[in-house]
């Protein structure tokens, strides 16, 4: 286990080629089978509602608390990775993932699918996506940008495909048969996890072991020993537990960032507010259709449409932001790409007839697409490279409270009103302004910024007042990539 820990930390004989395209190949099956699943929970949505006796805000829970563990899981990830390696945690990602679907066919109740749906499915695509996208930063140096690029591309090909087998089994077999099914399919994680193996530490090159000063906690034992106190002290050890807590805090949430950096707070508050309504369209874009008189196949395969445009549109526009011409202004394309979704929910409200839904769906991909190259390459513009892992733990919790909340709180409204109409009007309120806030606040960021260099007044923290960009290409060849990172993605 050790072994696969230390992967990143020495001089690899295999990065950026062999094997290496091997691992990437696996990265696209994990991002498919992990990221790409919860978006076909719609198409069951109906069918889970008559089985259980369920209502909207009810059934709505099951997909909620799979897209919140999925994303609010990175810190343990992290804490996975760093003691037993990115295989080990990827296979028990698969493991849990498959364990999930088998237990939720048998499932008696809409709370049960909580728990093994829910909990035990999400932490395990957690725990695959997130160990499957860090291993690639030991893999590839040289050509890691494109590694990541390519291995989203098989969020977009879950995406397409999920819906449509999705449709397919349920036609013919029904929801428990399917689930049983999803979860053989969910244990090819495992498969993925077996193919990265552990890169080989060149000779001479082992990790020097920590020294027992570095540990945490262990300055402020070594300080109450010289002045005489025991190390088995009740105060002493109750003292360096607190210390280490906060260390751990400090590392993978970090809220002294939040406080002190003006970019990154508004951030982190728009993308949170944003969630709220930004999963809205993919729980309930399905039950919508049907109930508005589309066959189901044709819903279910709406989803799909979605999927299919983001293969070739989130490429391009990640490459469209990387222009210079963007440089210091990607916060307002993604301004941009969130406004545009918002506005694109009143499309469906105008009439649920297919063809526009199509029309929803081309327009929802194009906005999403933007949204989903630029979501973390913007929060690495306002934050310090060196401190982006532990930024990025905060992040992650925050946005994925709001994802929990969002589609449960939208179900009761349609309960009490039988209007799915309100879904849209909500994504819209939520997408819209926050689009709008992080726009204008930045832009006044910018402004003020502006001024304080007119008058010449020091500053005394920079990255406190001003939106700037961190380089972070020049870095990604000549470093080793951190021994823990975790990456999830929209």
């Amino acid at each position: 286990m050790a072994q696969g820990g230390a992967a990143g930390r020495g001089a690899a004989k295999p990065q950026d080629r062999g094997w290496a395209w091997m691992v990437l190949l696996a990265a696209v099956v994990l991002q498919g089978l992990t990221l790409g699943f919860p978006c076909c929970i719609g198409v069951f949505f109906t069918d889970l509602q008559h089985e259980f006796q369920a209502s909207n805000s009810e059934t709505s829970w099951f997909p909620s608390i799979m897209v919140a563990v999925l994303h609010g899981g990175g810190p343990l990830c992290s804490i996975l990775v760093k003691r037993f390696g990115c295989r080990f945690v990827v296979m028990l990602g698969g493991l849990l993932s498959g364990l999930g679907m088998v237990s939720s066919s048998f499932c008696k109740s809409i709370s049960q699918l909580y728990l093994t749906a829910g909990l035990i499915t999400g932490l395990g695509s957690c725990f695959s996506f997130q160990a499957g996208v860090t291993v690639l930063g030991f893999y590839f140096v040289r050509w890691r940008t494109l590694a990541n690029a390519i291995a989203s591309t098989g969020v977009s090909l879950g995406f397409t495909l999920w819906p449509l087998l999705s449709q397919y089994l349920l036609d013919e077999m029904g929801w428990r048969n399917t689930f049983l099914i999803f979860g053989g399919i969910l244990l090819n994680c495992c498969v993925c996890g077996a193919i990265m193996r552990p890169i080989q530490l060149a000779s001479g090159s082992l990790p020097q072991p920590a020294k027992t000063g570095e540990e945490p906690g262990s300055g402020a034992e070594e300080a109450q020993m010289s002045n005489g106190a025991s190390p088995h002290h009740p105060a002493l050890q109750q003292h360096t537990r607190r210390t280490t807590c906060f260390q751990v805090l400090q590392k993978y949430l970090a809220f002294d960032i939040f406080c002190q950096n003006k970019g990154y707070q508004i951030y982190t508050i728009g993308v949170t507010w944003m969630m709220m309504g930004f999963a809205l369209p993919h729980v309930y874009l399905v039950p919508y259709a049907i109930h508005n008189g589309v066959e189901e196949r044709k819903a279910a395969l709406l989803i799909s449409i979605i999927g299919f445009i983001n293969i070739f549109i989130r490429p391009l526009t990640g490459l469209l932001s990387g222009h210079r011409v963007f440089t210091g202004r990607r916060i307002y394309l993604f301004s941009l790409a969130v406004l545009l979704c918002g506005l694109s929910n009143f499309i469906c409200v105008i009439s649920a007839e297919f063809s526009v839904l199509i029309l929803y769906c081309v327009i929802l991909s194009i906005a999403m697409s933007g949204i989903g190259a630029l979501t973390f390459q913007v929060l690495m513009d306002v934050v310090e490279m060196d401190r982006f892992s532990s930024a990025l733990g905060l992040f992650t919790i925050l946005e994925s409270i709001t994802l929990l909340i969002g589609p449960p709180l939208t179900g009761l409204l349609v309960d009490i009103t039988s209007d799915f109409h309100y879904v849209f009007y909500n994504s819209s309120f939520f997408l819209i302004s926050a689009a709008l806030f992080m726009g204008l606040s930045f832009c006044a960021l910018e402004k003020k910024t502006k001024l304080r260099e007119a008058s010449k007044a020091p500053l005394d923290n920079p990255s406190r007042y001003q939106y700037s960009e961190t380089p972070t290409e020049a870095q990604a060849e000549s470093e080793s990539p951190p021994a823990v990172v975790y990456i999830t993605s929209i």
